[in-house]
């Protein structure tokens, strides 16, 4: 069952696509095609998430399965693949944002002030 309509779908994924987007155009320019290949996949599963998100809700996370003369209750397929989905998401998400460069730590102490951890461990040699 569609919660979308394939029209309706494709503008909340150009939607989320030009969300992704201005989000993270200040990537170095040597990594944007990765980056948009990963915004397009991005886009994508988010509107497949909330399509699934208003499944379950819909219809619970338990669905009833007929075998012969009797039925038995299962996880709803919805729910699976929402599980599935959300972890790739996920990954997806954590690449993008990998793909900023790695900043410098920043040491906010002056140079007086000793680093408690490092006068701890130097008492207890």
């Amino acid at each position: 069952m569609a919660i979308y309509t394939k029209e309706e779908k494709e503008k909340l994924i150009k939607k989320e696509l030009s969300k992704l987007k201005r989000t993270y155009n200040n990537l170095p320019k040597n990594k944007q095609p990765i980056a948009d290949k990963l915004i397009i996949e991005l886009a994508f599963m988010a509107v497949t998430l909330d399509e699934l998100k208003q499944e379950i809700n819909e219809t619970g996370v338990i669905d009833e399965m007929p075998q012969g003369s009797y039925s038995i209750l299962r996880e709803h397929p919805a729910v699976k693949t929402y599980n599935t989905t959300i972890q790739r998401y996920s990954t997806l998400y954590k690449q993008l944002s990998e793909l900023y460069p790695k900043e410098e730590p920043t040491n906010n102490k002056s140079n007086d002030t000793p680093d408690p951890l490092q006068v701890f461990l130097e008492k207890h040699k």
